[in-house]
């Protein structure tokens, strides 16, 4: 069901590419921010070198590792909106307090687009990298943390067990229902 004949228009869009670990926020990020001529920023390039180190040794980061770099996120949103340019960011923005802060933080409408895959495609995308920071052991621990943002306003659900294409087409469907257009000048057309 589209809900955009009640929702305002987004332009330009603030976006946050959000899901565990694994579940291909940066490849959908680029691609979405790409379509819709918008810049991006990899969310983990924001962590604090200590939440880095952390997470290196196998550490879950706790709330109060969190609340720094979601504040910079949040941050990066906020200058993108004050700006009046749009943004893709990528964020795991696990807890429905973490999203709200973010929310807050960028003083203007957030449009979270939620990467949702099974235990097992995470598992075997995980195993696959190369050259990150995050270990696989830490998978279970951002599932545990994990609540589904779902029922929240301004989300977009799409199911990772498909190609980056298909994707990023259904994360660019869910956007239009939410009225959020290319950036002003910017044709791209969906593949």
């Amino acid at each position: 069901m589209s809900m955009a004949a009640s929702q305002p228009v987004f332009e330009p869009a603030l976006i946050v590419v959000m899901g565990v670990s694994g579940c291909g926020k940066t490849r959908i990020g680029v691609e979405i921010a790409q379509r819709l001529g918008l810049a991006f920023i990899e969310g983990d390039t924001l962590h604090p070198r200590g939440n880095v180190e952390k997470m290196s040794a196998s550490m879950p980061l706790s709330d109060d590792d969190r609340w720094p770099w979601l504040d910079l996120v949040g941050a990066v949103l906020r200058q993108a909106h004050e700006e009046g340019g749009g943004l893709v960011v990528s964020c795991s923005a696990l807890k429905k307090s973490y999203r709200d802060r973010l929310r807050q933080a960028a003083a203007g409408a957030v449009v979270f687009v939620f990467l949702e895959g099974s235990r097992a495609v995470l598992q075997a995308r995980i195993a696959e990298r190369r050259g990150h920071f995050f270990p696989p052991a830490l998978l279970d621990s951002q599932l545990a943390a994990l609540e589904n943002p779902g029922e929240e306003p301004l989300v977009v659900t799409v199911d990772i067990d498909a190609s980056v294409d298909r994707i990023a087409n259904a994360a660019l469907k869910g956007l239009g229902d939410f009225n959020v257009a290319p950036a002003a000048g910017t044709r791209k057309e969906a593949r």
